[in-house]
Parts: structure tokens; sequence; C-alpha cells
């Protein structure tokens, strides 16, 4: 038991090393395990059983996995711009990323659609994925998600247009409470010309079905 607090404690130093709150790093990290441990024998186990022991380690280095997003400005990713003499749609469709519901922390997960209609700049196709990986590594909902996204790409890129649309399925649903396995949510947010033209809408809704 002695080796397998040592070996636990190594590991919480090399995470936070080079952290300047190290110590109230390390402080908070010691608190939150115990309340893993607490939570296992509430649920009915033995946390310092064989197959236990190290589980609340590993619950506090993926939850700071899941929301590594809070460590960046996801919106820089966009910052990189080229001048470009393009003026129709640009759509990056099919972005996977994986998110925490923040009612419950259950995960939620999808794809996003990013579009918009370029005003005289334009981003490198992957800075759009970063991008939405960085919001959503947070403690989020979709909506927000959603409209977090579009304002990144009306404030850096300042397109004539932005359309954004996710699909994704909760676990908060899914695997819990109502238990509907099958269910699907769809958020949108659509700014300047998209919001003015069903045409350039529908354009985009049809690039999704191709």
């Amino acid at each position: 038991m002695i080796e397998q607090y040592t070996s636990i404690n190594k590991k919480l130093d090399e995470l936070f090393n080079g952290h300047p709150a190290a110590d109230e790093k390390l402080r908070q990290a010691s608190k939150f395990m115990d309340a893993v441990k607490e939570l296992i024998e509430l649920c009915g186990d033995d946390p310092y059983r064989d197959g236990l022991q190290e589980t609340p380690y590993r619950v506090l280095k993926a939850f700071l996995e899941y929301t590594e997003g809070y460590r960046e400005d996801p919106k820089a990713h966009l910052e990189k711009t080229f001048e470009v003499d393009h003026r129709e749609l640009v759509l990056v469709k099919n972005i996977e990323f994986h998110s925490l519901c923040e009612h419950h922390f259950a995960p939620f997960y999808g794809v996003a659609h990013v579009g918009y209609i370029p005003n005289e700049k334009i981003t490198g196709l992957s800075k759009i994925a970063r991008m939405v990986e960085g919001y959503a590594k947070r403690f989020q909902v979709q909506e927000r998600l959603t409209t977090q996204i579009a304002e990144a790409v009306e404030e850096i890129l300042e397109p004539k247009g932005t359309m954004v649309v996710i699909e994704a399925k909760h676990m908060c649903m899914c695997g819990r409470g109502v238990k509907k396995s099958n269910a699907m949510t769809t958020t949108s947010s659509v700014r300047g010309l998209f919001s003015d033209r069903s045409d350039l809408r529908s354009e985009f809704l049809s690039l999704l079905q191709r």
C-alpha cells in the first residue's frame, strides 16, 4: 500500500511539475482523489481493492484531459489568416468532438459543421478544427458550444456570413434518465448573410447531405 501511495505521489508531482501554483494544485488534487474514494464507497465498492486503488488518480488525469480547452484561447487558432480572392462558401464538415455536459459531467459527442463566406481573408482548415476542439474540451452545453464557435469565426475572420451546425449524442439522456439511446440533438447558429438569405442556408444544408 505504501508503494502504491509513493507511486501516485510521484505521478502527481510529474503532472503539475512547472505549474506556477504547483503546491496548491497538489493540494486540490489530493482533496479530489479523496472525494473519488468516498464516491466509490458511496456506490458500494472498496476503493482499496485491486483494480480501484489508482482509479482516483486516473479520474483526475482524465478530467484534466477532458478540460484542456480552459488552458487556451480557442479562437486564437483562427488568427493565422491569408488574403484570398474567394467570395463563396467555405465549409468544414464532420469535425469530430468530445465534450462533457456541465449538468452531469456525462459525455456528449458528435460532429460540428462550420461554414463561412470570406470577406478578404480565410484561415487554415485545420485551424477551424482546433478551435472547435478547444471549446469542446470544457464543461459545456451544446447550445453554448455552437454559439462560441460561431462567435469566434465572426470575431477573428470578420466574414460576410457564418453558419455552424452541431449534431451530438448526449449520454446524460442516452445512458441514464430517460434512456433514449438513439436520440440525437442538433443545434445551429446563423450570422450575417446566412441570416438574410435562405438560399445560402439551403446550400449549406444540402452540402451536409452529400
